[in-house]
Order: structure tokens, then C-alpha cells, then sequence
């Protein structure tokens, strides 16, 4: 057979019904060996159209905050230029023709709602193998917080991965990951959901918080996570949670001052050396001002002064 008969033979696809015997053998050596192994590389690193209903989810959560934050820009975007990068699947252990998302979860949401094939690489892991590349890829992203990549090394360790793997996987080193899982560990349960992924907030405010919840009530706690934002709810916690200064009282507010006809004229506060008074009515504010001691006489009077 000619050399380009040969080729030709090993670049088309067999068909699916075809004996076994008219494959390629695998164990094939030599030139012929090395282009057939070419070949499938470049098969399993080709790009696939994949139904989003086929899709199922796998690994580890690794987001905090709701998955349809942002996915209608996202769905938009992709719907004006199209899906620019692909997901990563793998084959189901379970059901034959079904896929699981290594990466990429939120592309394939937005590619569901658009009613829309999703593109997609296509490799065969294991459970492991998923779990270390969705680290991996965690890693490289810039939108992940310190608390989401902190709560997904929380859920290697409880998957049983060693803390090598675990620095392999995130790209962090063990002083990192030690840190990460202290304030995971030192954090009532439900305290981080209740917050969300605060992406405002770094590693050392995190510390600080771990810091502050030691004795403190879990459920009292979780009751200030309170804002419309993740990091507003992280604020809550942090200042609610702020020590309180030995022997120093909390000053009174400010108590409102009545005309005779019940009208507020504006407050006073009680000071050390007094009270601190504020008038909010200008023509009251100026006649007091131009007849304060009448009004100091009365007052002596009164008082046998």
C-alpha cells in the first residue's frame, strides 16, 4: 500500500459499527505507532459540541455566592460574540452519554439558558483527577476570593487528599493552605455561607474575623451576617463582633429640645464638662444668643440665686 493510502486510512474516522479487528491496533510501533498516538492527542483535545442538557454537575462547590450572580451578562455576551472559551467535561462514570463539568459550570448555565450547544474538551478522569484539575483551574482564576478557594481546600481535606496534593492542585504553598484552613476550621458552620464569597476581603481580615468569633455566640454571629452585599454582610460580622473597650461607658444620644408649643427646637448631650447644646431654629438660635443672660437671670432666680 502506498504511503499516503496508509495516512489516509489512519486520519479517517472508523465507522461506529466497525469489527474490532479494523482498528488501529493500539500496541502499533514504530512510525505508523507514532502517528496513530498523534492522532488521538489531537482527537482528545478537539473541540465538541455537547447538548447543556447532557451536562450534569461534578467535583466540589467552588463558589459561595448564588451561580446565577451575573449569568444574564454573562448569557448576553455570549449570545453578541459567541462562547470564547470552552468547558472542560468528562465522560460519566454513571449513565453512558452523559457528561460531567470539570470546569466551566457557569458557561454551561448560561449556554442552558440560551438554548444553546456548549463547547467543550472532552477528557477521561477520575473522581481525583477531576477534583486536582478543578483546583488547578481555581487557582488560575482571579475571580475566585480568598474564602472560596479557602473553602474548597477545606473540602480536599475532607475528601481525604493529602496537603502536597492539596498545594499542588491551588498552587499554594503549606503556610498558605494552613492559614486557609484555620480560619475554615475556626468559623461556626454556616457563618461563611451566610456571608458569601466577599471578595472585597483578603487573607488578613479573614484572620482578624477568625480571631474575634473565638467565645463568641455561633448564632448571634451568623444573625449579624446582614447586608445586600457579601462584603457589606462581612462588615456586619467584623465590626459586630469588635471588642469593647474595658471601663468606658457609651455615651447617651442626644435628647431632643422642646418649644412651649411642643415643637423640637433641636438636641442636647450630656458632656464632662457639661452638655453640648444644638439649635436647628436660626431666629430662636440667635435671640437666645443676644439674651442669654435674661435667660441666666430667670435661671437664678428660680434658684435662689
Amino acid at each position: 500500500m502506498a504511503r499516503k493510502d496508509l495516512l489516509k486510512g489512519l486520519m479517517e474516522a472508523a465507522p461506529k459499527d466497525a469489527p474490532r479487528a479494523a482498528m488501529p491496533p493500539r500496541s502499533a510501533k514504530g512510525a505508523i505507532g507514532a502517528v496513530s498516538q498523534s492522532i488521538s492527542e489531537l482527537r482528545n483535545r478537539a473541540l465538541i459540541e455537547v447538548q447543556p442538557d447532557l451536562i450534569d454537575d461534578a467535583g466540589l462547590k467552588d463558589r459561595l455566592d448564588a451561580e446565577d450572580d451575573g449569568l444574564d451578562q454573562l448569557a448576553a455576551s455570549i449570545r453578541e460574540y459567541g462562547q470564547q472559551v470552552p468547558v472542560l467535561l468528562r465522560h460519566s462514570p454513571n449513565v453512558e452519554g452523559r457528561y460531567e463539568i470539570v470546569y466551566g459550570r457557569r458557561r454551561v448555565a448560561a449556554m442552558k439558558k440560551l438554548g444553546q450547544p456548549v463547547k467543550a474538551m472532552v477528557r477521561d478522569l477520575n473522581t481525583r483527577d477531576l477534583i486536582v484539575t478543578q483546583g488547578q483551574e481555581n487557582a488560575a482564576r482571579k475571580d475566585l476570593s480568598f474564602i472560596e478557594k479557602a473553602n474548597f481546600a477545606a473540602q480536599m481535606v475532607e475528601q481525604g487528599f493529602e496537603r502536597k496534593v492539596i498545594c499542588d492542585a491551588l498552587h499554594i504553598d503549606k503556610t498558605v493552605i494552613s492559614r486557609m484552613l484555620s480560619v475554615i476550621e475556626a468559623l461556626p458552620a454556616g457563618l461563611v455561607v451566610a456571608i458569601g464569597a466577599a471578595p472585597s476581603v483578603g487573607r488578613d481580615r479573614w484572620l482578624a474575623l477568625a480571631a474575634r468569633i473565638k467565645g463568641a455566640d455561633a448564632a448571634q454571629a451568623i444573625g449579624l451576617a446582614q447586608g445586600a452585599t457579601s462584603d457589606a454582610r462581612f462588615d456586619a460580622v467584623f465590626n459586630g463582633l469588635a471588642p469593647k473597650s474595658a471601663g468606658k461607658k457609651r455615651s447617651a444620644p442626644p435628647a431632643p429640645l422642646k418649644g412651649a408649643s411642643g415643637k423640637v427646637l433641636g438636641d442636647a448631650k450630656a458632656t464632662p464638662k457639661g452638655a453640648q447644646i444644638n439649635l436647628t431654629d436660626p431666629a430662636f438660635s440667635g435671640w437666645l444668643v443676644d439674651n442669654i443672660d435674661e435667660v441666666h437671670r430667670l435661671f437664678l432666680k428660680k434658684h435662689g440665686g
